[in-house]
């Protein structure tokens, strides 16, 4: 019986922690000023982000110097830098006056995956910019994009 205790203990202290593991690691759709004046430069580095531009929602799915999905006053962006293999790194941009279109996927009922919008550009090129969390704050994330770009395409 003491034996039985105890295993329901550490299986009890596992699924703790794995649950807590799992939370605590999740990333949030932050804000242009939320960023640090670090991750900005290195964005800026990247070619994503010219000195007066400014980002106006930023979300990353793992580290920020690895990934990152956002929106700014002038484009929408996306990249993936590999740290094992650079041959796989990826970086997407699109100035609005150049997106065609912007169909969004919530990815309702997804494990694994997190809701995106497609980015279609006016030469055929598509890109996926990725945000995950709460349905609202994705939502919000979403449409404050597509409103941005709809405003902002025929200037």
């Amino acid at each position: 019986m003491k034996c039985l205790r105890l295993f329901h203990k550490r299986q009890f202290s596992w699924l703790f922690y794995l649950i807590v593991l799992a939370t605590g690691s999740c990333q949030q759709i932050e804000t242009g000023d939320s960023l640090s004046r670090d991750q900005i430069e290195y964005i800026q580095q990247l070619g994503l982000l010219d000195k007066n531009e400014k980002i106006i929602r930023f979300y990353s799915e793992f580290k920020k110097k690895v990934a990152g999905n956002f929106f700014t006053d002038k484009r929408m962006a996306s990249y993936w830098m590999d740290e094992n293999d650079s041959t796989k790194n990826e970086k997407n941009f699109a100035f609005y006056k150049n997106i065609v279109s912007i169909d969004t996927n919530y990815m309702r009922g997804a494990e694994t995956y997190a809701p995106y919008m497609m980015v279609t550009t006016a030469k055929g090129n598509s890109f996926k910019v990725c945000a995950d969390g709460k349905h609202a704050a994705v939502k919000s994330f979403f449409e404050t994009a597509i409103a941005k770009w709809k405003s902002e395409k025929n200037k």
